[in-house]
This record gives structure tokens, C-alpha cells and sequence, in this order.
């Protein structure tokens, strides 16, 4: 029997990952939920720093100017190292760099309070039960504390990783790759373990059960993560195609409206198309979660869909 290709392989994953979503439409709720979300908590944050009182009108440069400099901007030049010229480095200090941790870390809590509310219920339907949008939110509650820990930990990483990046020229960036790779990879299951082990907020040991979990079911040359990638490049070259047939209909016909209204809905249909992506990739990982922790193959899956989950390093 022949072996299965990489395309026909990802379109059986995209089939079974939308068999499940299908069945459990509920679970296309939370990333939009979560997005909105982050969107309003980032939206108030930064609505307080452009509205504050500056003594000029709102839609003054001057204001703009002043609200800049209330966030301790700056941009400093310095020499670049192989004499080219200046290299630029925007910093913001005192307040600004404040208000900027501050949302990146609640962003990055709430984020991640939804994930662990769209993981449980991931879980719960993978297991045959109904997605619930309650129940999901309210077992997030129930684990507040131990978010907190990860967002708090998982930032920290990620300021540490871009110091070294921006005070190691392209050493930092050197390592920083290899760093972040390691990051990503070890954390992989991070949120669904931070679901299923309730008995823990040690965010160390919840990083170290995501990856021994990772390396005891696939072994320790993994270089990445499969996923879904289903049609990425028919899709791209039929963007291509659409915004050609477009432009050389614009040429042709003289007219703007029919074109850019087929450029409108192409680019409305790949949204729909990588937001439910995005989401068949989450229950796919949910379903790899169960099969690395339980040895469950969860339909309709199977198990050669489960063990070709990561790409390795050639020997």
C-alpha cells in the first residue's frame, strides 16, 4: 500500500479536524471571544494614554507630540558596528515602558485565560461531551491563579529572549532563533497540561510536563510542529490569480467596483478560511495532547495522523 503524500496527509487532518468543529460549532466562539477580547483591554489602555489632558486640542499635532513624549520616547542612535552608519533603537522609559508591560502582560493573561477555557472544552469534546461556553470560562476561574503564574513566567521569557536579541547584534538574533525554537517547542502543550494537571501552578512544572509529554511520545530530535497546512499553497497562488484576473479586469473594463468587490470577498473568504484553520489546528493539537498523555486516538483521527506530528532533525 502506498504511503500517503504530505498533502493528502494534511487534507485528511483538515478533513478530521473540521468533522470535529462541525460537530461542535461552539468552539469557533472562543478565539473570536478571546480576540475581542484583548482587543478592548489594549483599546482602554491606550485610549486613556491619547486622551489624556494636554492642553491642546485632540486633533492637534501638538497633542499627539505631547502624548508621545508623557511615554519617556526616545530615539537613540548609535554607531553601527561595521561603520555603515547609525543604527536607530526606539526606547520608551519610566511610565511608558510601565504601561507597556502592563499591557502586554494583561493581554497576555486574559489570552491565555481564554486558551485554557477553549482547551478544556477542546478536551471535553474530544471525549464525546457538548462544548460549553460557561462551563469553559468557569473552569478558567477556577484556575486564575495558575495563569497568572504562566503569563507572568512566559513573559519574563519572552523579555529575556528579546535582550539578548537587541543587545547581541546578530549573535542575539543567533541565539534568540535557536531559543525561541526551543520555547516553542517545549511549550507546545504548555495550556493543556496547565488544564489537566489541576493540581499545579508551578509554571516550571507545567513547562517541564509539556515537554517531557512532547519527548516521550515522539522522541528527543524534534525540530518542529506538522500542523495543518492544508492547501497553503493553492491558496496562495490562487490569490494571486484573483487579484491578477482583477487588476487585468480593472484595465479591460475601465471600472473599479467590480474588481476591488471580488478582491473584497476573496480577502473576507481567507479570513473565514484561516480563522477556521486556526481553529482545526487547535483541535488537532488537542487531539495529539489526548494521544500523548492517555494513548487515546480520539475519532476521527488515527494513528498515524498522531504519530507524524513533528518534523525531526536528519541524523
Amino acid at each position: 500500500m502506498n504511503e500517503p503524500s504530505k498533502f493528502q496527509r494534511s487534507w485528511l487532518l483538515f478533513r478530521s479536524a473540521i468533522s470535529v468543529i462541525a460537530r461542535q460549532p461552539k468552539l469557533l466562539a472562543f478565539p473570536a471571544l478571546s480576540s475581542l477580547f484583548v482587543l478592548a483591554i489594549v483599546g482602554f489602555f491606550l485610549g486613556g494614554i491619547a486622551l489624556q489632558p494636554t492642553g491642546h486640542p485632540f486633533t492637534s499635532g501638538e497633542h499627539w507630540q505631547a502624548v508621545v513624549k508623557s511615554l519617556g520616547y526616545s530615539d537613540v542612535q548609535a554607531a553601527a558596528s561595521n561603520g555603515a552608519g547609525a543604527r536607530h533603537s526606539v526606547q520608551f522609559n519610566g511610565p511608558g515602558a510601565l504601561i507597556l508591560a502592563a499591557i502586554y502582560l494583561v493581554s497576555m493573561f486574559f489570552a491565555t485565560y481564554f486558551n485554557v477555557a477553549f482547551y478544556h472544552e477542546i478536551l471535553a469534546a474530544l471525549r464525546g461531551d457538548q462544548v460549553s461556553l460557561r462551563r469553559g470560562f468557569r473552569f478558567a476561574g477556577s484556575r486564575v491563579t495558575a495563569i497568572l503564574l504562566w503569563t507572568l513566567f512566559a513573559g519574563l521569557v519572552g523579555l529575556i529572549i528579546k535582550e539578548i536579541s537587541e543587545r547581541l547584534g546578530w549573535v542575539g538574533s543567533l541565539i534568540t532563533r535557536f531559543l525561541g525554537l526551543a520555547w516553542s517547542v517545549a511549550t507546545v502543550f504548555a495550556i493543556p497540561v496547565l488544564v489537566s494537571e489541576r493540581e499545579t501552578s508551578n509554571p516550571l512544572n507545567i513547562l517541564k510536563k509539556s515537554a517531557t509529554t512532547l519527548r516521550g511520545t515522539w522522541g528527543e530530535a524534534l525540530i518542529g510542529y506538522v500542523g495543518l497546512s492544508f492547501a497553503s499553497l493553492l491558496v496562495g497562488l490562487a490569490t494571486v490569480v484573483v487579484i491578477g484576473g482583477a487588476v487585468t479586469a480593472m484595465a479591460v473594463m475601465q471600472t473599479f467596483v467590480l474588481p476591488i468587490v471580488v478582491i473584497a470577498v476573496w480577502v473576507a473568504l481567507l479570513v473565514v478560511y484561516s480563522y477556521v484553520m486556526g481553529v482545526a489546528g487547535q483541535v488537532y493539537k488537542g487531539a495529539l495532547f489526548l494521544y500523548a498523555t492517555e494513548r487515546i486516538v480520539v475519532e476521527p483521527f488515527n494513528q498515524e495522523m498522531l504519530e507524524r506530528a513533528w518534523k525531526y532533525k536528519k541524523v
